[in-house]
């Protein structure tokens, strides 16, 4: 059965591995530079996870990369109520955080435990689990380092290594302003998820009602997912302000600012996967 994190152990390697990025060049650098992309979450194309089952199976829209081939991917996925796999395995390790809903993902076994919005699960390849929704929509962001994602009979299950981990909502230790030396602002938090910080790795940023800033990077490799409240976008690609609800995304290629305002009454949160340093100011 998994287990689910309960300590400050990520939180602490989050906080004394993330450096703060301190070199942003101007206007005119960025866009000659780099590269930016935004889709915003009501104009995602929608398909199915698997095609061969039609409306049977969950739906399905990458947002960058493609899951149909040996490369690294993230998508949304989205359940109906009452959904439930029956056990299986998968080719490859994936990640899932539920932006929507409520969802199951363990042994085949195990009691359901619920995951509301907000929660995180990775799932090893070649794990025998299954996976539910409980809710009357049910929205995950799931991603991969490889590719492509198959799903494959129990009986062909294997031991790669890893570990499977529920981490509830409820759980996940937060570190604010005052603990973090790559945030500036005053109400913001994050919470380090996987990897590591010298190379790709993914955290969850909160952003409160109210906030105005700024959040910098420096990345060969930097993708924004909103899993939880609505913002305003703006770049110096993107002028005009882009409404970013649950379910949009951001990328940008080297020295960027994606500024961001949250005029709604709750805090907006944002996953980050990222292979450099970045700050929020």
């Amino acid at each position: 059965m998994k287990f689910t994190i309960k300590a400050t152990t990520l939180a602490l390697a989050f906080s004394s591995a993330i450096v703060l990025s301190t070199s942003l060049v101007g206007t005119a650098a960025f866009a000659a530079q780099t590269a930016s992309k935004v889709v915003a979450a009501t104009d995602i194309e929608w398909g199915y996870l698997n095609p061969l089952r039609g409306d049977k199976s969950p739906g399905a829209a990458d947002l960058w990369g493609d899951r149909t081939k040996d490369t690294a991917t993230g998508m949304l996925v989205r359940f109906n109520k009452g959904f439930e796999s029956p056990p299986h395995i998968h080719n490859i390790t994936y990640r899932g955080i539920v932006i929507e809903g409520a969802m199951h993902n363990d042994d085949p076994s195990a009691d359901k435990m619920w995951m509301p919005a907000g929660s995180f699960w990775t799932q090893p390849a070649g794990e025998n689990h299954t996976t539910a929704a409980n809710d009357s929509a049910n929205l995950i962001y799931l991603e991969i380092d490889s590719g492509p994602y198959l799903v494959k009979p129990s009986s062909e299950h294997f031991d790669n290594g890893e570990r499977p981990l529920n981490l509830h909502k409820d759980n996940i230790v937060w570190l604010n302003d005052a603990q973090l030396p790559n945030i500036s602002v005053l109400g913001v938090s994050s919470t380090y998820l996987w990897g590591n910080t010298a190379d790709i790795n993914g955290s969850m940023v909160k952003l409160p009602a109210g906030f105005k800033g700024t959040i910098g990077t420096q990345a060969s490799e930097f993708r924004a997912v909103v899993i939880a409240g609505d913002v305003e976008y703006q770049s110096v690609e993107v002028t005009s302000p882009v409404s970013l609800s649950a379910g949009s995304y951001v990328e940008s290629t080297g020295t960027f600012n994606h500024q961001l305002v949250n005029k709604s009454k709750q805090e907006t949160t944002i996953y980050i996967r990222t292979n450099s340093a970045y700050s929020v100011f």
